[in-house]
């Protein structure tokens, strides 16, 4: 039998977080082993419990959930960081990725959903509540670079070592397209896509999708 998947819960609302942990607990497959309610006590729990997903929240007393996030990772370097969280402030999710977090989703989210997302981050892939996508494509794509500026780096930018395929491919993800959604738009093999993708983050030093969008829409792409 598979180990369930080790979660820490980190909310500062007591009625909430009680009662995720009920809800998370009626989910097979995964464990609550520890809960926080300040990222003091979250790095703490972290560094004690080593769990493999931390559920964290922005709006902690104190230091915020992604002002934490560093020493979390440190605390415990194995565990991906799924942020959950009232926020649909793009800048706040932008700024959580950067920062580490694996994914982000809105506290409005269903418990088969979450704990769908849950089992997703464990796996390595990166999560997005489908309302937030288009903001934080549309926040990147704001912020793109003068032509002028995008040129001067363009000698060094790790776009330039990317295939023709590996750049239209990026322009789809840029768009939120899946996999299946790539393959059939180009006419090629699922499986073809993803081996594209697993190029495409290597050579970009990259490690999610979502990464991958924000460095596209960044650059203009999509």
């Amino acid at each position: 039998m598979t180990a369930p998947i080790r979660l820490l819960v980190v909310d500062d609302h007591t009625l909430f977080r009680r009662g995720l942990v009920a809800l998370l607990a009626s989910e097979r497959g995964l464990e609550v082993v520890g809960e926080a309610a300040d990222a003091g006590e979250a790095l703490r729990r972290a560094r004690e419990l080593q769990p493999q997903v931390i559920l964290l929240d922005n709006h902690l007393p104190g230091a915020s959930g992604i002002a934490a996030l560093p020493g979390l990772k440190e605390a415990a370097p194995s565990a991906q960081v799924l942020m959950l969280t009232v926020s649909e402030d793009e800048n706040d999710m932008a700024a959580a990725l950067r920062a580490g977090a694996r994914g982000y989703v809105l506290k409005t989210i269903d418990g088969d959903a979450l704990a769908e997302a849950i089992r997703r981050t464990v796996k390595g892939e990166s999560v997005v509540s489908p309302e937030m996508t288009g903001k934080l494509v549309e926040a990147f794509r704001s912020s793109v670079e003068a032509p002028g500026e995008a040129r001067a780096k363009a000698a060094v930018d790790p776009i330039e070592t990317l295939s023709p395929r590996e750049r239209e491919i990026l322009a789809h993800i840029a768009r939120g397209a899946s996999n299946k959604a790539i393959a059939r738009a180009l006419d090629i093999a699922e499986t073809t896509v993803k081996i594209h993708v697993q190029h495409i983050l290597r050579k970009l030093d990259l490690v999610s999708r979502v990464q991958a969008a924000v460095y596209a829409a960044e650059r203009g792409l999509g």
